[in-house]
């Protein structure tokens, strides 16, 4: 029983880490593969990870204005900003 646990929630972890990638990808355009700019847009490499989700957050909402991001950011769940947050912060500069 324990095995066919375990390789279930190996399962489910391996398409909830490609669903985040699959989001994070989303950013590539403007913030670079894997969060790592080449242009004059920000990095979100290694940004910590609650400072990233808050600043998401306050573009959804609007309390922090922008061109494109406050479009963007609405399309998201709260827990999807934080999973996307989460793997950025763990991406090296």
């Amino acid at each position: 029983v324990l095995v066919a646990v375990a390789a279930t929630w190996a399962a489910a972890y391996a398409q909830d880490t490609s669903a985040v990638r699959g989001m994070a990808a989303t950013c590539a355009n403007c913030h670079g593969t894997d969060g790592r700019s080449v242009g004059t847009v920000a990095g979100l490499a290694g940004v910590d990870k609650a400072y990233m989700a808050q600043q998401m957050k306050d573009f959804k909402t609007g309390k922090r204005p922008g061109t494109i991001m406050h479009q963007l950011a609405k399309g998201y769940t709260d827990e999807q900003i934080e999973q996307m947050a989460a793997y950025f912060a763990a991406q090296k500069k």
